[in-house]
């Protein structure tokens, strides 16, 4: 069964990525609210407002996170063709798919689908980060260290009262006393150690996301953007290229924070800058994968390599020097022909060639493999079939 199906389901939830994150979010707050009602019980007033904060911030945490996995970025649907036919000279087509990628949309090897305003692939819910639920991650990001921060401050005084029991209890009777046992002790030191890396880890993210939302921006567009500005523009081309999607950071951040939580666009229409059209950057795309293609070469192999991430057989530096990243090392066989489009020191990345039509499979194989496996073919020309990169 396709991975994409399981999207907007309960069957989301069960992979390691959002038992991972529902797990520590649940061993803070369950901490957090055992040490609170230690320290600060809610007898007084004080004792009561401070708990049911921390309770919003989960509550909220909860609700944001849920609803960025479970609603999922929004999929192009399969087989999606523009209604006017001049323009899908103007988009990218996906093979996987069977259809038109919509401006702005990427396909999710993950996912296995065409995902809308596509940011980034997130393994903790599950799906991607993308148009429909770009703002509840976004909030999700937000209320997650707010909560761990609040908790930091309730865990660390607990935890000093439960060190100097035997002093609050004979000097200080009149406040409430922490009493930890040795495995509350080390569940406390462990929910310590989990805020302090949330806040440091997603304070991190979402001030990167914070910044993409204020351009209008998505990871892979950044991307993009960047090459498009080094690239060297034809004749027929506008002399500087112009990212028709950065409207000024007010209505950028209108475009995904809305008071119904759904935002403005349908996710194949947007709004763009004077001078441009629905069709620029999608253009600019498809000039950058042309000159993707002509910088392809194919490459035989010569030996066998079975995808390991550490292939210890092929030698210290292969090992060592991996290629930093999540996507994916592909098993070659002697006699495989690889197209490569990115090259390292001990490693390349390409699509093997003729995996399409095996057993009727359209789904690519790509990926890295050792650089020490393969011999460039020389003088042996490239079929545009071969070569097409959706």
């Amino acid at each position: 069964m396709s991975r994409s199906r399981h999207v907007g389901t309960w069957r989301q939830i069960f992979h390691w990525g959002p038992m991972l994150a529902l797990s520590v979010i649940i061993v803070i707050a369950w901490m957090t609210v055992v040490c609170d009602l230690m320290w600060w019980p809610i007898t007084s007033t004080g004792g009561c407002i401070n708990l049911l904060v921390f309770l919003m911030w989960v509550a909220l945490t909860f609700y944001n996170y849920f609803r960025a996995a479970l609603l999922g970025p929004g999929f192009v649907p399969y087989g999606y063709k523009p209604k006017n036919e001049s323009d899908c000279d103007k988009l990218q087509y996906c093979q996987v798919c069977e259809g038109y990628k919509t401006p702005r949309s990427h396909h999710c090897r993950k996912c296995e689908r065409c995902v809308m305003k596509m940011d980034h692939h997130c393994p903790w819910i599950n799906t991607c980060c993308g148009h429909l639920n770009h703002c509840s991650f976004i909030w999700f990001l937000f209320f997650a260290p707010c909560g761990c921060i609040h908790a930091i401050f309730i865990l660390i005084p607990s935890i000093y009262r439960a060190l100097n029991f035997h002093w609050y209890l004979y000097y200080r009777r009149e406040e409430p006393l922490v009493e930890l046992g040795v495995v509350g002790f080390i569940c406390t030191m462990f929910a310590i150690g989990l805020a302090i890396g949330v806040v440091i880890a997603v304070g991190i993210l979402i001030f990167f996301k914070l910044k993409s939302v204020w351009k209008n921006e998505t990871g892979i567009e950044n991307w993009i953007i960047e090459k498009a500005e080094d690239r060297l523009r034809g004749e027929d081309e506008e002399e500087e290229f112009i990212y028709p999607y950065n409207l000024g950071w007010k209505e950028n951040l209108r475009q995904v924070f809305t008071f119904t939580g759904r935002p403005k666009s349908d996710g194949i229409t947007w709004q763009v800058v004077d001078g441009c059209d629905q069709f620029t950057f999608t253009i600019e795309q498809i000039h950058q994968k042309a000159e993707k293609r002509e910088r392809t070469v194919e490459y035989t192999i010569i030996s066998d390599y079975g995808g390991s991430l550490f292939p210890i057989s092929k030698g210290c530096k292969v090992m060592y020097c991996i290629p930093c990243t999540d996507e994916p090392r592909i098993p070659v066989k002697t006699g495989d022909h690889v197209l490569v489009t990115r090259w390292k020191k001990h490693w390349l990345y390409g699509t093997k060639v003729g995996n399409d039509s095996d057993n009727g499979n359209k789904k690519r194989i790509r990926g890295w493999f050792p650089r020490q496996c393969a011999r460039e073919i020389i003088g042996n020309d490239i079929s545009e079939s071969d070569k097409k990169d959706d």
